[in-house]
């Protein structure tokens, strides 16, 4: 998540703040979660079995949240309850406010387009400052609503179209799809190519995300290039910890093992990396986030909530990416083209006496950026599994998916 990027605009919103991570914490069971929000907005319910998935249409086809037994099982997005109850303010309203720059509803899995930053940024007007005061989440992204087109008892599509500029001044018009089906056992054990055996609850689904070039005109590098990025809140605990495996190799060729520069470099405490794998901490407690290289990536990252007894693992199509994958970072660049294709973020607080924004923790993956000519279409798929049972059995899952047995992740910090 790249919300903030100085003390300075954390201190603007910093009230905001303090009022947001009241109850947004509080980890509810799946059912009071899917209650709760249907108070406020539409809920689509997918279920398989026990298994459901909870997408909000208003909040562009967002899924919410998850749960492997959707009566008394656990809720796996975090949910900002605050922000939710609020609901839309007017503009005079969001004056001096979080919402004047982003509405932070939380969900497990989520739509965003980036580049975020740079000369090609889709977050910030032409002639801006990348400062926060100038940061500012697209509506088609925030606060614009996706139509529901399809709905069957396990899947639900969404669209909507929308018309962009970048910081360059280029413009785009897009149409946007978004698929959402949830993954049986059967399904899920030939796609992670693992055993799920009848000991482990579980609950998968799939996302298509897919961009088209409505407009004449081919979107080429010079003038930038969009990307399709997924993101996922989840709730933090002192005992989860995030797994990345990643290509062993010369930094020559493949370039730095990790990148945490995004807020600063991640201490040691909070970040241990070794030669084909790193553990990051999803406690909620410090704010940090790292990025894995498309030359370094599997494909794949988890992470494992000891407490739970739960192993998370997010999957996406991998893909050739001619024209590399965008940059985020807030400044103008170089290498606007030499992003990240696996990112995670732990959230907490910014700066001492100011509020974290939930807390939560991320997984998030990438799309290769899209030079697409009218009417050509890039396609991102992210598959997310939450499994849960004795660690016996979900050992051989970690070893095999990861790289890592459990003892290994509990033990890293």
């Amino acid at each position: 998540m790249n919300v903030m990027r100085s003390a300075a605009a954390w201190g603007l919103v910093g009230a905001a703040l303090l009022f947001l991570s009241g109850t947004a914490a509080a980890n509810n069971g799946f059912a009071d979660d899917v209650a709760f929000m249907k108070k406020h907005t539409k809920i689509v319910l997918l279920k398989d079995g026990d298994a459901a998935v909870a997408v909000a249409p208003a909040y562009q086809g967002r899924v919410m949240t998850s749960t492997f037994d959707r009566e008394a099982g656990p809720s796996f997005g975090w949910i900002n309850r605050p922000v939710i109850e609020r609901g839309f303010l007017s503009d005079e309203q969001k004056k001096g406010k979080l919402e004047e720059h982003i509405y932070i509803f939380g969900g497990e899995e989520r739509i965003w387009l980036g580049p975020e930053g740079g000369q090609f940024a889709l977050f910030f007007k032409p002639g801006t400052k990348f400062e926060f005061s100038d940061w500012a989440t697209p509506p088609v992204i925030d606060t614009e609503a996706f139509e529901l087109v399809e709905q069957t008892v396990a899947s639900a599509k969404f669209k909507h179209a929308t018309r962009l500029v970048n910081y360059s001044g280029t413009e785009f018009e897009v149409d946007i799809e978004r698929s959402v089906k949830l993954l049986g056992k059967e399904d899920s054990s030939k796609l992670l190519g693992v055993t799920l055996t009848d000991g482990l609850r579980m609950v998968g689904y799939e996302t298509d995300n897919r961009i088209t070039n409505t407009g004449d005109v081919a979107w080429v590098p010079k003038t930038g290039l969009l990307s399709i990025w997924i993101l996922g809140m989840y709730n933090p605990s002192p005992e989860t910890t995030v797994v990345v495996p990643f290509r062993a190799g010369d930094e020559d060729k493949l370039g730095p093992k990790v990148n945490d520069t995004y807020f600063g470099t991640v201490p040691p405490e909070y970040l241990k990396v070794e030669e084909q794998r790193l553990f990051f901490r999803g406690d909620g407690t410090r704010r940090g986030k790292i990025g894995i290289s498309p030359q370094r990536s599997k494909g794949i990252a988890g992470s494992y909530d000891a407490a739970g007894k739960v192993l998370n693992i997010v999957t996406y199509n991998v893909q050739d990416a001619p024209n590399g994958f965008v940059n985020s970072m807030w400044e103008l660049q170089d290498k606007p083209y030499a992003g990240d294709v696996i990112n995670a973020y732990n959230d907490g607080s910014p700066e001492p006496g100011v509020a974290p924004l939930g807390p939560f923790y991320e997984l998030e993956t990438s799309s290769p950026a899209a030079a697409l000519k009218p009417g050509e279409t890039m396609k991102h798929t992210q598959r997310t599994f939450h499994i849960q049972g004795p660690e016996e059995e979900l050992d051989p899952l970690a070893k095999k998916l990861l790289g890592v047995r459990l003892d290994a992740v509990k033990t890293a910090f």
